[in-house]
């Protein structure tokens, strides 16, 4: 019998990491997993596997620090626990700053156990110092996009380019039909920071949308009951619940039927590119790792699209420029101008034809069996 554990800490993380671990158990029918993550992968673990991602996916020096304690003592349990179980491979998604450390200790004291990255750290962007040290500590890489694989390859770690997996995880949920063209999708985010930052300026763009046009109407998908709850308390005391629309989950379909959306900054950005949604990026986080960030990261553009494309096709609405009357203002341009929003998501379509063929839980199932 083979055991793996697995670190995710975000619900994108679960996804990606649930979808692996479905083809991994048709290679391996009676494959123990254990670890921490979502829903997703515990129920497809009977359990074994902690759902931590409410609690988990912070972001930001400050927002870190601030829960400090209680990543402290989840480290720890982690590390006792492998230690315990002895897996044969540690399967570590995305997450890099808990991961990588985590990575370390596991590496330290049970060095015979394998480990393997999938969703590779974005550290091409922000911090290419740590790559000799990813070097040391795995046995390989699994990266989403063809540019990432010779970064880490001519470093020395081995690695393997396998698509990226929105591409396997939304072709089911394709759905027939026209847009409507008085829907407006906000997507907030899936993390408490996010929601705090970001939901009450979008609200704020949805009023002053509604002034400007009192036929348009707006839903929201909420990530987690948790969030929901908090968010259906901004949208009360905005006086909005008769035009904003708050729902379960249901991004996806959302995407596919919006007009046009207003998106945090992360995963949904691509699955908006892949579903054809025109959109604007908006992104918040505290001053002091804003400051921080600008002074590590060495990039142009903040959003994937627009790094895939080498060029600003989303616009991104970031910090103070990140407020109602700058995201309405694109609002009102996007939904006034057919031609601008029919150009818009013909090149999303090119782009999101760069994350590669469907396929790419296998791919990267068939990597993680060889270490098994």
């Amino acid at each position: 019998m083979k055991q793996i554990y697995v670190v995710a800490g975000e619900m994108s993380g679960d996804a990606h990491a649930a979808g692996l671990l479905r083809e991994l158990k048709g290679i391996y029918p009676d494959l123990e997993i254990h670890g921490v993550g979502g829903p997703e992968m515990k129920a497809l673990s009977d359990s074994s596997v902690k759902d931590w991602v409410e609690d988990a996916a912070v972001m930001g020096v400050v927002e870190v620090l601030k829960r400090y304690g209680w990543f402290k003592e989840r480290f720890t349990e982690m590390r006792e626990e492998i230690r315990e179980l002895k897996p044969d491979a540690l399967l570590l998604v995305d997450y890099p700053g808990f991961n990588l450390r985590f990575s370390a200790a596991v590496r330290r004291e049970l060095p015979e156990t394998k480990q393997v990255y999938y969703v590779s750290p974005q550290v091409w962007a922000w911090n290419k110092r740590r790559i000799p040290k990813m070097v040391e500590l795995l046995d390989e890489m699994l990266c989403l996009f063809p540019f990432e694989k010779p970064i880490f390859e001519n470093a020395g770690l081995k690695t393997t380019h396998v698509g990226h997996p929105l591409v396997d995880e939304l072709a089911g949920e394709r759905i027939e039909g026209e847009r409507d063209a008085k829907l407006i999708g906000l997507f907030p985010g899936s993390r408490e920071r996010e929601i705090a930052k970001l939901f009450p300026m979008m609200i704020e763009t949805a009023v002053a949308l509604r002034l400007w046009r009192d036929d348009l109407k707006f839903s929201v998908p909420a990530a987690t009951p948790k969030l929901a709850e908090t968010m259906r308390g901004m949208i009360k005391k905005a006086g909005a619940e008769e035009w904003i629309t708050l729902t379960d989950g249901g991004s996806h379909e959302l995407m596919q039927r919006a007009a046009c959306g207003v998106v945090a900054s992360g995963t949904a950005t691509l699955e908006a590119a892949t579903y054809g949604l025109p959109y604007c990026l908006v992104y918040r986080m505290a001053w002091i790792t804003f400051c921080l960030g600008k002074m590590l990261v060495k990039i142009k553009y903040i959003g994937l699209v627009n790094i895939l494309a080498g060029e600003k096709v989303i616009e991104e609405f970031i910090q103070a420029d990140a407020a109602a009357p700058e995201v309405s203002a694109w609002v009102r341009d996007i939904l006034t101008n057919d031609a601008q929003r029919e150009a818009l998501t013909d090149r999303l379509g090119e782009i999101s034809a760069k994350l590669g063929e469907p396929g790419t839980h296998r791919r990267a199932a068939e990597r993680v069996a060889a270490w098994l």
